[in-house]
């Protein structure tokens, strides 16, 4: 029996998906896999019986990933599976800039008790008045899931679209309509552009990456958006360029006490993937991720350990080594095996940056003095008979 902890709640319709001999537990110290939407794993203690984390969403900044990596605990999360809702909104965000319709509703509500509304309309609606989307430059930074399908949608609004990603995998490429330009340097984006909206991760290289110099070689009156992550914006440049005008909008979907108090700012409570279908799609895929882990030592989409699928083992075992990405690693464990006798019928090696993983099918069981030998190699994190 593998029990599961849900550290949020999670959509049932993923929840089914799970084989009978799964059991539900709020016990994370039972658990060897944890489901998670929201919650902070950062001050929780990560028991020795954990074997992987599943994030129900894109985001994984709520997860301690080198100390799961450590302690071979893999972390997977659900690229793409929330990628049309945040396409949804932002396509919103890029009316609610282009028109202003939030004003709008405001003057009308701030006017709901004057029995002459209705004219009074006709003479205050100038004031909110915006343009069309249709023919203005949209540049899309990051190409990814959810960037991709913000470039074909604005595309085929009959938007001229450029899209910037140096590390845009072959898939991607193939999804983009042809109508967008594929582009080698983001500077053409941030010159030529009337919109510009971002889809990145928050790494070292692009915490802050809008700043002060990027908007200086912005078009005035540019508009900004922000759906992927707060940090990927310097507040502080940020409300600098709205109050002289260089940003006519910046739409974010992070509220903080800084974009709150922005000029010109459109603040969505971070609704990006709040829909009822995203909050199924990364339901269903993390339990899917999860159970193939689990089950057949399958790594795929995982943020600290390298994929790798092997299918479902035919063969008498499969053995699963975590390891530190180092010379000699691969030797040592197959020896080990081999010192027992035991053929290797298959066998793949994959490494991500400082980590490693070793899945290898073993035509006969390993002994336990083996998986002991196997733990004791320096730099192995984790040993695991799947089968």
């Amino acid at each position: 029996m593998k029990k599961i902890c849900c550290l949020n709640p999670i959509a049932q319709c993923g929840l089914d998906r799970l084989p009978e001999d799964y059991q539900i537990t709020d016990q994370m110290a039972e658990a060897q896999g944890v489901l998670v939407r929201s919650a902070s794993m950062h001050e929780m203690e990560l028991p020795d019986g954990l074997l992987a984390v599943a994030r129900a969403g894109a985001g994984v900044n709520n997860i301690p990933l080198d100390d799961c990596a450590q302690k071979g605990i893999v972390v997977f999360n659900t690229p793409g599976a929330n990628a049309n809702g945040v396409k949804e909104l932002v396509l919103a965000g890029l009316f609610l800039a282009a028109r202003d319709v939030v004003g709008g509703i405001r003057w009308c509500r701030e006017n709901e008790e004057n029995p002459d509304i209705a004219k009074a309309t006709e003479k205050s609606k100038k004031a909110f008045a915006g343009h069309e989307i249709r023919g203005k430059k949209l540049g899309v930074i990051g190409l990814g899931a959810i960037g991709a399908e913000v470039a074909n949608a604005a595309a085929a609004l009959g938007m001229e679209v450029y899209g910037y990603d140096p590390f845009i995998s072959v898939n991607a490429a193939w999804m983009l309509n042809r109508d967008v330009k594929h582009i080698t340097s983001v500077d053409t984006i941030y010159q030529e552009c009337d919109y510009i909206t971002i889809h990145v991760p928050a790494t070292a290289d692009t915490k802050g990456m809008i700043n002060k110099e990027k908007l200086d070689e912005m078009k005035d009156g540019v508009v900004v958006l922000n759906f992927a992550r707060d940090v990927l914006v310097n507040d502080q440049d940020m409300a600098a360029a709205l109050e002289n005008g260089k940003v006519a909008r910046y739409v974010t979907d992070f509220p903080n006490p800084n974009s709150v108090h922005m000029k010109n700012t459109i603040v969505i409570p971070h609704l990006g993937a709040s829909t009822e279908e995203s909050e199924d799609n990364c339901a269903k895929m993390a339990v899917k991720e999860l159970t193939d882990y689990l089950e057949n030592g399958n790594i795929k989409n995982s943020v600290n350990y390298p994929n790798c699928d092997m299918g479902i083992c035919q063969t008498e075992s499969r053995v699963a080594v975590l390891h530190l990405n180092i010379p000699n690693m691969i030797g040592q464990v197959t020896g080990t095996v081999a010192g027992q006798g035991v053929n290797i019928s298959d066998m793949t090696n994959k490494s991500r940056d400082k980590y490693a993983y070793t899945l290898l099918d073993l035509e006969g069981r390993p002994t336990e003095e083996t998986i002991e030998k196997l733990k004791a190699i320096q730099g192995v994190l984790r040993v695991r008979v799947v089968k």
